[in-house]
């Protein structure tokens, strides 16, 4: 992870948390100080929030915490679950033998940091878990309008990881989508991955909720 990727994570966390409040502005000296490093690499993470959605620029102000909504949230999820799903079919149509030996590999490798209760690796993993699955489709329009999606929803998306007994369940979930993956059957993969990241959004959305104080009735 590069230094700007941390930052970005780190930020992010702070935001999700309730550490960093809406309509907080960021302070790039302050922030520079805090993790002992210039003021380019915090300015690029920041550059990276506002592209996320996380941040706003105002005039005469800066970079300020941007309020969320549950409706915003659902909508971005909602995104997410269909242009995953669409990426599952495909691969199942698609992926080379070798291509899908690398993703039992990884499947099996996921298994491992849930038994060892590893879940910083299993975040990892889990990402190229699911760029193996984009990989796969063989579609590189798809892959970039999915891997943008997922840059947008990453940080609200990694708070599900926070949801007691998450990481294992989302184990057993990609073994429903490998296992259609495996059978060539696109429609059984779409409808795993499509009930995967729903599931992921219910936890995320259900965590964030919390530390933000956020109504969830009508997402």
């Amino acid at each position: 992870m590069t230094r700007v990727e941390l930052l970005t994570q780190k930020l992010a966390e702070d935001i999700l948390d309730g550490r960093l409040k809406p309509g907080a502005k960021l302070d790039e000296q302050g922030l520079a100080d805090r993790f002992g490093v210039s003021r380019t690499p915090v300015r690029e993470a920041i550059g990276q929030l506002v592209a996320m959605g996380m941040l706003e620029k105002r005039p005469h102000v800066g970079a300020v915490v941007r309020q969320v909504t549950a409706e915003r949230l659902s909508q971005m999820f909602e995104v997410m679950a269909e242009l995953e799903a669409a990426c599952a079919r495909l691969a199942a149509e698609r992926m080379t033998a070798a291509e899908l030996g690398e993703l039992l590999a990884l499947h099996e490798e996921t298994r491992i940091a849930v038994e060892n209760g590893d879940h910083e690796a299993y975040e990892v993993l889990n990402r190229r878990f699911h760029n193996a699955i984009y990989s796969g489709t063989h579609n590189d329009m798809l892959v970039d309008t999915t891997l943008e999606a997922r840059r947008r929803v990453a940080p609200y998306r990694r708070a599900q990881f926070s949801v007691a007994g998450r990481v294992a369940a989302s184990y057993d979930e990609h073994g429903d989508v490998v296992a259609g993956i495996r059978r060539r059957d696109g429609e059984r993969a779409y409808q795993a991955m499509r009930a995967h990241i729903r599931t992921v959004k219910d936890a995320s959305m259900s965590y964030v909720a919390q530390t933000l104080n956020l109504d969830t009735d009508r997402s």
